[in-house]
């Protein structure tokens, strides 16, 4: 009798702790697709900014810190080195979180396939989002 009601008590404790979980996922899940509101609106701006020769309002997309260790004339440098021009297609994937920022892979695509994925770190500053970070990343 006692191994019968330590089974239904531990089957009935999994269950619980089984749909806690899946609630915790759920609502996170929620929130960081709630709170990435804006994020690919800012990164279409900014390729269309770069694409249309307005390298200055792209380069005001990012922060100001952004600014402070990046150049104007560094930025130009980094856009030119990854040969924007070749590029077509644009793809952004999930966002996610990390150390307090959200970070978005957006890849890149040419019409030969290449594909060149960029990580960009978003910062909230005054209820917009804003670049804080382009990195290239490897591999």
């Amino acid at each position: 009798m006692e191994l019968g009601l330590v089974r239904e008590i531990g089957s009935k404790a999994l269950l619980a702790g089984g749909l806690t979980l899946l609630g915790y996922w759920i609502y996170n899940a929620v929130k960081l697709v709630l709170d990435a509101r804006g994020i690919n609106p800012l990164i279409k701006q900014f390729f269309t900014q770069v694409a249309a020769g307005r390298i200055d309002a792209a380069y005001l997309l990012t922060t100001k810190a952004y600014r402070q260790h990046v150049s104007r004339q560094q930025f130009i440098r980094f856009l030119a080195g990854l040969k924007l021009n070749k590029f077509r297609n644009l793809k952004s994937g999930r966002p996610r979180v990390q150390e307090g920022n959200l970070i978005l892979t957006v890849k890149l695509k040419s019409e030969g396939d290449e594909e060149l994925p960029l990580d960009f770190t978003f910062i909230k500053v005054d209820d917009n989002w804003r670049i804080a970070r382009i990195n290239q990343v490897n591999g």
